[in-house]
């Protein structure tokens, strides 16, 4: 079955398990979502649930206005689709909780990656630097830009300097090693992109380890 949940990342810590070992965690506050619309071949072309996370008390432009009055839902912040084959089997209004996950499942994570803002092609691709000696006046500049004459131009997917990070990442495989239910807190082994308090897109692995 297709599961899927909207998340606010809360940070990294690390647990302690009975046999000693010490595990990175990270920290996702996991729904409630709500069902705001339910799309259908018949009417949209396509299967899918949109769903509304994190209430939003102000600012809420007309259009959205009117999705939330039509579902019975209180305005939210992110309104997101999860695109399911089942989608005829959810109605408007039904809630998606944390524990529709189990501990010990396998989970990918979507988000935003950290923004670096502009780098050179040493961090942004990890480039060999120059030589530091006196001599040598090239220490981390991208190095030969391309062949001689021919093609006599620079080719197409050289890795130059520019913006680096702010990008859409998933991470596949995660394992859920705590589950709070009554807090919506999900504990997920290793890290998630995005920075603290960004949106996480939380669905069930396609690629599970068995």
């Amino acid at each position: 079955m297709q599961k899927a949940i909207l998340a606010k990342k809360v940070g990294m810590t690390q647990l302690f398990f009975d046999n000693g070992e010490l595990i990175p965690i990270t920290v996702l506050l996991a729904g409630p979502c709500y069902v705001t619309q339910i799309k259908t071949d018949e009417t949209d072309g396509y299967n899918a649930i949109q769903v509304g996370f994190w209430d939003k008390a102000k600012n809420v432009l007309k259009p959205l206005q009117g999705i939330f009055s039509k579902s019975g839902v209180s305005p939210k912040k992110y309104l997101r689709e999860f695109r399911f084959a089942e989608a005829k089997n959810y109605k408007v209004g039904d809630e998606i909780k944390v524990d529709e996950f189990s501990v010990g499942e396998f989970i990918d994570a979507t988000g935003i990656s950290k923004g670096k803002g502009f780098q050179g092609s040493i961090k942004r691709h990890g480039h060999q630097r120059g030589p530091m000696a006196h001599g040598s006046k090239y220490h981390r500049g991208v190095g030969s830009m391309s062949s001689t004459t021919t093609p006599g131009r620079v080719k197409k997917g050289k890795k130059m300097p520019g913006h680096m990070g702010h990008e859409r990442v998933t991470i596949q495989n995660l394992k859920i090693m705590r589950i709070d239910s009554d807090k919506n807190l999900l504990f997920v082994k290793g890290s998630v992109p995005g920075p603290k308090n960004s949106l996480v897109f939380i669905k069930n692995s396609v690629k599970a380890k068995v």
